[in-house]
C-alpha cells in the first residue's frame, strides 16, 4: 500500500472546528492585513466585556448590589473588590484551557471560553438586586464575575504571536501595536451605551433595566469574534506555526520549569501601563461619581475623547519603535508615566478643567506606553515554550498591574490623600523599568534570529 501523507489540516490534536474551517480556508494563506483586522476585533470583544463590567462596578453595583453598605464610598469599594475577582480567576482558565487545547483542539477551547464569557455576561444583564435577593446578589455577582475571568484565560488565542510572526521584518512594532487597539475602541464604546442610558432615562429605570443592554451587546460581540477567530485558527499560517511549534501549547508546569523567571519578569516589564490602564479609565469615574466635579454622563464623554486620544498614542508607539526597538520604548514609556505621576493628582483634584485634561493627557501618555506593552519579553521563550509562556505572563501583569489598581487608588486617594495617586503611579513605573534592566529582552527586529537560537 501507498502511504498517503495527512494534510496539514489533520493533525491528531484538531478539532472539528478547526477541520471545518480550514477546509472553508481550502488551504488559503491569510494576508498580515487579515490577521491584524481579526486580532482586533477579538482584542475588541474582551475589553467591551471588561469596560462594560467595570463601568458597571461604578453606576450600577454600589447601588444595586451593595445598598447596605455605611457609606458611597465602601459600596464602591465593595463593588471594586468584586471587580478584581476576575484577575485571580484568570491564570486558572489559562491552566485549564491549556489542557484543553492540547487533547481537543483550540477551536474547540476559543468556543467553550466564549461562550462562558459570553453567558457569564449576559447572566450579569439579569440578575435581581440585593433588595431581591439579599446577600445571594452579591454572591451571584462574585460567581459570574469569576466565570468572566476563568474564560478570558481560556481566550487566549495566540492571534497577536501569529501576527507577529508573519509581520514585515521591519513593521514589527507596528504590528504589536494593532491587538492594542482594540482596549481604547472597546472602551469608548461601552461608555458611549452607558451614556446614552444615563442620558435618557430617570435614575429608578437606568438601575432597573437600562443598565442590562450593554451587558447584551456584549454577549453579541462575542459571537461575531468567535466566527473572526475561528477563520484564523483554520489558515494556512496558523497551521504551519502550530506544526512548528511556535503556537503548541504546553503544560503550564512544565513551561514554569524551564522559563519562571521569565514569567515574573514579563509579569513586571508592563506594570507602569497597566497601572496607568485602569487609573485613566475606571478610577477617575469612581471618583468623578463620589466626589464631583461634573456629571457622570458628561465625564463619559470626556473619556470617550480620551480614548481617542489613546488611539493617536498606541499608533504612534508602533511607528516609534520600530524606529528605537520595543525595548527603548519602553522605557521612554515608563519615564513619561514617572514624570506625569507628579502632577496627576494636583489635576484630579482641580475640578471639571483639571480632571479633563487628566484624561487627555493620561490617554495620551497610556497609548505611547501599552501599545507595546503586549508580550513585551515572549521572545525570550523557547519557541515550544512561547505559546504558554506569553498567556500566563499576561495573566499575571494584568494581576500585578491592573486587577487591583481601582481598589487600591480609591483606597490610597480616599484614606490617605489624592497625592498618593502619583505614588502608585510613580512604583508602578519603577518596576517597569527595574523589570526591564535585569532581563537581557531582545528586540523584534531580530526576533528571527533569537527564535533560531531557541530552537
Amino acid at each position: 500500500m501507498i502511504a498517503v501523507a495527512k494534510p496539514w489540516f489533520e493533525g491528531p490534536r484538531s478539532s472539528d472546528l478547526e477541520r471545518d474551517a480550514r477546509r472553508i480556508n481550502d488551504g488559503k494563506s491569510i494576508s498580515p492585513g487579515s490577521i491584524a483586522i481579526g486580532v482586533v476585533i477579538a482584542r475588541l470583544s474582551e475589553f467591551f466585556d471588561f469596560f462594560v463590567y467595570g463601568l458597571g462596578s461604578i453606576l450600577v453595583f454600589p447601588k444595586l448590589i451593595f445598598p447596605f453598605a455605611p457609606s458611597p464610598l465602601a459600596a464602591m469599594m465593595m463593588s471594586f473588590g468584586i471587580f478584581s475577582l476576575a484577575f485571580l480567576a484568570r491564570p486558572v482558565g489559562t491552566f485549564v484551557f491549556m489542557w484543553i487545547d492540547r487533547h481537543y483542539g483550540r477551536g474547540t477551547k476559543l468556543t467553550i471560553a466564549l461562550f462562558i464569557l459570553g453567558g457569564s455576561t449576559a447572566s450579569i444583564a439579569f440578575m435581581p438586586g440585593y433588595d431581591t435577593i439579599g446577600y445571594w446578589a452579591v454572591a451571584l455577582l462574585a460567581l459570574f464575575r469569576l466565570g468572566q475571568g476563568f474564560a478570558l484565560g481560556g481566550a487566549w488565542d495566540g492571534l497577536a504571536s501569529l501576527l507577529n510572526l508573519n509581520a514585515p521584518k521591519k513593521l514589527r512594532g507596528w504590528y504589536a501595536m494593532l491587538p492594542q487597539l482594540g482596549a481604547p475602541i472597546g472602551f469608548a464604546l461601552a461608555s458611549i451605551l452607558f451614556w446614552y442610558f444615563i442620558s435618557n432615562l430617570s435614575q429608578a429605570d437606568f438601575l432597573s433595566w437600562g443598565w442590562r443592554y450593554p451587558f447584551f451587546v456584549a454577549f453579541a460581540i462575542n459571537v461575531v469574534a468567535l466566527f473572526a477567530r475561528l477563520r484564523i485558527v483554520g489558515s494556512k499560517e496558523f497551521g504551519v506555526a502550530l506544526e512548528s511549534k511556535e503556537l503548541e501549547p504546553r503544560p503550564v508546569f512544565e513551561m514554569l520549569s524551564k522559563h519562571a523567571a521569565d514569567v515574573v519578569l514579563g509579569a513586571f516589564v508592563p506594570l507602569a501601563s497597566f497601572a496607568m490602564f485602569h487609573l485613566v479609565t475606571i478610577f477617575p469615574l469612581s471618583w468623578v461619581v463620589l466626589h464631583g466635579g461634573q456629571s457622570a454622563s458628561k465625564f463619559l464623554w470626556v473619556q470617550v475623547a480620551g480614548a481617542a486620544v489613546g488611539i493617536i498614542g498606541i499608533v504612534l508607539s508602533g511607528l516609534i519603535a520600530d524606529r528605537i526597538g520595543r525595548r527603548n520604548q519602553l522605557m521612554i514609556g515608563a519615564f513619561i508615566i514617572a514624570i506625569f505621576s507628579f502632577s496627576a493628582p494636583f489635576l484630579l483634584d482641580a475640578g471639571s478643567m483639571g480632571q479633563d485634561a487628566f484624561i487627555i493627557i493620561g490617554f495620551g501618555i497610556l497609548g505611547l506606553s501599552f501599545g507595546q506593552a503586549s508580550g513585551a519579553v515572549s521572545s525570550r521563550f523557547e519557541r515550544r515554550y512561547r505559546y504558554t509562556g506569553a498567556a500566563l505572563t499576561s495573566d499575571l501583569a494584568w494581576l500585578v498591574g491592573a486587577g487591583f489598581a481601582p481598589l487600591v487608588a480609591l483606597g490610597l486617594a480616599s484614606n490617605f490623600g489624592i497625592i498618593f495617586i502619583g505614588g502608585y503611579l510613580i512604583s508602578g513605573a519603577i518596576c517597569t523599568l527595574v523589570a526591564l534592566s535585569l532581563t537581557r529582552m531582545l528586540d523584534y527586529d531580530n526576533e528571527p534570529t533569537a527564535r533560531s537560537r531557541r530552537r
